[in-house]
């Protein structure tokens, strides 16, 4: 079957993978009613695309935090990639890199900094938990800027992990023959069985629930890397990012995983960009499946977008190749929508290129 557009990998997706497996990356917290609303959140966007504009050329390319990337696409971190697929980080960060773009690997990672970082050239973030250890925290962060990653991205939004019913039911565990890489040294790589999901006994166990501000502000004295604040969904919190030093904001409700009924991310955008004032770049990440999605949150002033799930459904139907296709495929959307709206590059796009959400009769809330 020819691929035609990113959700296909998942159908793919689910016939390769285990049930355990498949529900671990695609289910969302409790009623996943924020899992479905990142999607249909961009339905309710409409285009207000301009014409008679000489579209011959058109460019993509985008810097995020100094960067030149060729589009404003990114992957976000997702966990534990081998279990879709053998190469699993290594495959992922190799196919960011043929794009032209930037990969974020997670902590939770089945690849260590070190082992992506010997993939080859690329710009590469790292997503951090912060550990109840310090040390742990200081020691990989350490290693991340060693292998020569770029930035931190400071996961906010998890001091509990949220209830994935599914995980639940599954006893959910990492394989026997994959580790947590980044950690193996420190007798911290392993996820055991357990009556419940496996990763939230481990994330009570080790994460650190008293989390704060104050823990950003000690990051920056630990790294001179920028660190970007993942997690943000108000107005309110971004503007303690912004005080707390933070290169960036990513919106973020943790595809959907973590609290539920969170309105979607493409819903909370507009309020933490106008919240930042132009002082950070703020990114996007959640519900991504189209180049129009990607045009939409650049329109809502996001910088960029994270991509997660579609890369590890790729990785599990074709490896390397299927995340260079879904890179490529969201890459093409987007070129053909800019083109499709009258915008020649990036800094074209303008909120003037959409409607509200309510300019569409047909979705209109009763007053």
């Amino acid at each position: 079957m020819e691929i035609t557009n990113v959700m296909e990998y998942e159908t793919i997706a689910r016939e390769k993978l285990s049930k355990m497996v498949y529900d671990y990356y695609a289910s969302g917290a409790e009623d996943q009613w924020t899992l479905q609303e990142n999607r249909n959140a961009f339905s309710r966007i409409l285009f207000r695309p301009r014409i008679l504009i000489d579209v011959s050329n058109i460019d993509t390319t985008t810097t995020t935090l100094g960067f030149k990337i060729s589009m404003p696409i990114m992957v976000a971190p997702t966990a534990m990639q081998k279990m879709a697929h053998p190469e699993g980080e290594l495959a992922t960060a190799r196919a960011a890199s043929a794009a032209g773009t930037i990969m974020t690997l997670s902590s939770w990672g089945t690849s260590s900094v070190e082992e992506v970082a010997s993939t080859g050239p690329g710009v590469r973030f790292f997503q951090l938990y912060v550990y109840k250890d310090r040390n742990v925290v200081k020691q990989l962060v350490k290693r991340a800027e060693m292998a020569g990653f770029k930035a931190i991205a400071l996961t906010v939004d998890t001091p509990r992990l949220g209830r994935r019913e599914a995980d639940i039911k599954n006893r959910f565990t990492l394989p026997s023959n994959l580790t947590l890489k980044n950690f193996e040294g420190l007798d911290l790589g392993k996820i055991d069985r357990t009556d419940d999901s496996g990763l939230a006994s481990y994330a009570a166990e080790q994460v650190d629930q008293s989390l704060s501000w104050k823990d950003v502000k000690w990051l920056q004295t630990i790294t001179r890397l920028p660190i970007l604040v993942k997690g943000v969904l108000t107005a309110e919190d971004a503007s303690l990012a912004v005080q707390a030093g933070a290169a960036g904001v990513i919106v973020s409700n943790h595809g959907a995983r973590q609290l539920d009924y969170v309105p979607a991310t493409i819903m909370s955008l507009e309020e933490v960009v106008k919240a930042v004032q132009g002082k950070v770049p703020v990114f996007l990440d959640g519900g991504v499946r189209r180049g129009t999605d990607v045009f939409k949150a650049l329109a809502l002033g996001a910088s960029g977008v994270f991509i997660g799930r579609p890369v590890v459904f790729a990785l599990a139907a074709d490896g390397e190749a299927g995340v260079r296709k879904v890179l490529q495929m969201l890459h093409d959307e987007l070129e053909l929508t800019m083109a499709l709206s009258g915008c020649r590059s990036i800094k074209e796009i303008t909120r003037g290129h959409i409607g509200t959400p309510w300019d569409n009769p047909r979705v209109a809330p009763r007053l």
